[in-house]
């Protein structure tokens, strides 16, 4: 029985099981879809949000919309706030990773209009025309979520519960690896963050178990700042998660999709030797906002590489 692992990117989400059948509903949707349950597929959502934010994201159509009017329909529902770091290697990587979205300081920032710059050196999400409001919730979002996970920190989302994140995440992670049918195959469909939770518990998590195909959408796999947190496991030459990916890695990515920041291009940075084995595939999805899981799941390259990683 074909089984797909899907897991969530960088921000506050809706509930679970809401979020699982809203993934399943932007596969399905229109006349080139791709509806899993009518194929047979079993599929499984890695759910970590309640980890880092209080509770789920009421606000469910938004996650469906491609409007971009809130900070949900571009990635940047539930308020994370900046962090600030408690060591030099952690307040670089802070500043590195903000560097990364914009050059501009908080002050400047406060009194920005609604309209993205036309500097051609500026910074793609200082270039993207919405309103900075939103953009400043992005760019903490990623910087925060990432820091959480990469420096494994421990974190209070709500009254009672406090985590190890990258701990708890990885085992829920594998938790839903090993829980997943003997049958095969089995595909990983991760976005944003996601990406680098899969990744990471892939390459430097002993006892991860294998899986049959992988798929990164949306991916920051390819900002150094990134890589760095991926060491020793991770090298150049050798990064490629051999032998747990059994047969194909497939990146999609949108050159405006800011989340993959400058390099959204990754086979080169994760080779299994000397060969480059990732299946790059670039994509144009639609609107400002480019990174929305939503628009992802609407082009026909990621449907059709899901469809033959499952052997539909």
């Amino acid at each position: 029985m074909p089984h797909v692992t899907f897991i969530h990117g960088l921000s506050n989400k809706p509930a679970a099981d809401i979020l699982h059948q809203v993934w399943r509903r932007a596969l399905a949707k229109g006349s080139g879809g791709l509806d899993l349950g009518a194929k047979g597929v079993t599929t499984r959502m890695v759910y970590w949000a309640d980890i880092l934010y209080p509770e789920p994201d009421p606000n469910v159509a938004d996650y469906e919309s491609v409007s971009e009017g809130t900070p949900q329909e571009v990635d940047a529902g539930g308020d994370a706030g900046m962090p600030i770091g408690i060591n030099d290697k952690e307040k670089e990587f802070i500043r590195a990773m903000r560097a990364q979205d914009t050059t501009m300081t908080d002050a400047e920032i406060a009194k920005a209009g609604d309209q993205g710059s036309t500097d051609k050196n500026a910074t793609k999400l200082e270039r993207i025309p919405l309103p900075w409001w939103i953009k400043k919730k992005v760019m903490e979002a990623k910087v925060r979520d990432a820091y959480l996970y990469l420096f494994n920190k421990e974190f209070t989302p709500r009254p009672g519960a406090t985590y190890k994140v990258q701990d708890h995440i990885r085992k829920l992670f594998i938790d839903a690896l090993k829980a997943a049918p003997a049958s095969g195959p089995h595909v990983v469909v991760s976005h944003s963050m996601g990406t680098i939770i899969a990744y990471d518990c892939l390459k430097r998590v002993p006892g991860c178990p294998a899986i049959d195909g992988l798929m990164t959408l949306g991916s920051p796999l390819g900002i150094d700042e990134v890589q760095d947190c991926l060491e020793p496991e991770w090298t150049r030459e050798n990064g490629y998660p051999t032998p747990l990916i059994k047969s194909q890695w497939v990146n999609v990515y949108d050159h405006l999709d800011v989340v993959c920041g400058a390099d959204p291009i990754i086979a080169n940075d994760f080779c299994d030797g000397d060969m480059e084995r990732i299946q790059d595939v670039s994509v144009t999805n639609e609107g400002a906002w480019r990174h929305s899981i939503v628009k992802y799941f609407a082009r026909d390259e990621v449907r059709n590489a899901l469809r033959k990683a499952l052997g539909l």
